[in-house]
């Protein structure tokens, strides 16, 4: 008998365990191999409705979402926000319970403002709907979906046939770049140590401030008061010093209040990934990218289109079946998807 998924939202990953990873990434497994058959689509959501509300632009989120939805025969329903009766003075909230009323199920919402998706959770609880809200990106809090397809794309490299959250444990990861902006650093900073990966975070001071990663090792792993292996570098090379995986993360320049940067071309000098700056890490070791990448300038073009190396397209990938995974578990509250596949 299948047990029950606890996660009525997904709006943070800051209180999931490794239980609650492996059972993302043993679901998520799952759904690949139905992405691989002839067939791509089943039936385990047929009935449900699922609303996308993107209140801010996306490309691979939405998309992912919209095929991840549509592969599980779930109905979906999109929101333009250019087209919406936002632009008539409708509230935030009113727009989600107008998609209640036309039987949403559950509800994916992105916002250039952090703390939306949990108004959006605490109202539809607040009239007892049932509804389930997955965070995909508010403003430079958190991208939960993002950091749970990273921990499968990693836990997968590590163990192809068998990836879980163990293969994790003492490996080191690197994440470079935007760190102050970037909602994926901070999704992936919970699941990355609670994995047991010690995550080394590089970027320029302007973009990285002193004691951000001490934020995140105040709250324990467990009751003992384990701490999360988090190590903040100003400079590149000791971040990259025998790396399993480096992560670049995208300077998200439309978030920057202020000129941050000297250059573009001053910041891939120093923090840019090249083949010669990876050759300090480990043996084998693999570059990811959340996207969009600024090609030549987070990384060059081609260390990001080598497969030896790169794993920014099975990221991709790997993202539409861990949104199944997500919805499906969501959606049936349920924790073991074999049964109906």
């Amino acid at each position: 008998m299948a047990e029950t998924w606890h996660h009525r939202h997904i709006l943070s990953l800051s209180a999931f365990t490794p239980t609650d990873y492996d059972t993302v990434i043993r679901t998520a497994l799952s759904f690949r191999d139905v992405l691989s058959r002839r067939t791509k689509k089943v039936p385990t959501l047929q009935g449900r409705v699922v609303t996308n509300l993107f209140f801010e632009p996306s490309t691979r989120t939405r998309s992912s979402f919209e095929l991840a939805a549509k592969r599980l025969s779930a109905d979906v329903l999109n929101f333009a926000p250019g087209s919406s009766s936002l632009t008539k003075g409708e509230t935030i909230l009113d727009t989600a319970k107008t998609y209640l009323a036309m039987g949403a199920d559950l509800m994916v919402v992105r916002h250039q403002s952090a703390g939306v998706p949990h108004a959006i959770a605490a109202e539809l609880d607040r009239l007892q709907s049932g509804v389930g809200v997955l965070n995909a990106g508010d403003g430079p809090h958190e991208h939960p979906s993002q950091a749970l397809l990273d921990l499968f794309t990693l836990a997968q490299a590590l163990n192809p046939d068998n990836p879980t959250v163990t293969a994790l444990r003492g490996k080191k990861v690197a994440l470079v770049g935007d760190i102050l902006h970037s909602r994926v650093a901070r999704s992936n900073l919970w699941s990355l140590t609670a994995c047991g990966a010690e995550v080394h975070l590089a970027g320029p001071p302007t973009l990285l401030p002193p004691g951000f990663g001490a934020a995140f090792q105040s709250f324990p792993l467990d009751a003992a008061g384990v701490e999360r292996a988090i190590v903040q570098h100003s400079t590149l090379a000791p971040a990259l010093a025998d790396a399993d995986f480096v992560m670049t993360l995208r300077l998200q320049r439309e978030r920057m209040a202020q000129h941050l940067l000297p250059s573009l071309r001053e910041y891939h000098q120093q923090f840019g990934i090249t083949r010669d700056r990876i050759r300090p890490c480990a043996p084998g070791v693999k570059v990811l990218h959340p996207g969009p990448t600024n090609r030549g300038v987070e990384l060059s073009s081609d260390l990001m289109d080598d497969p030896q190396y790169s794993l920014i397209g099975r990221q991709v990938t790997n993202g539409i079946a861990t949104r199944m995974a997500l919805l499906y578990l969501m959606g049936t509250r349920r924790s073991d998807a074999l049964d109906l596949l």
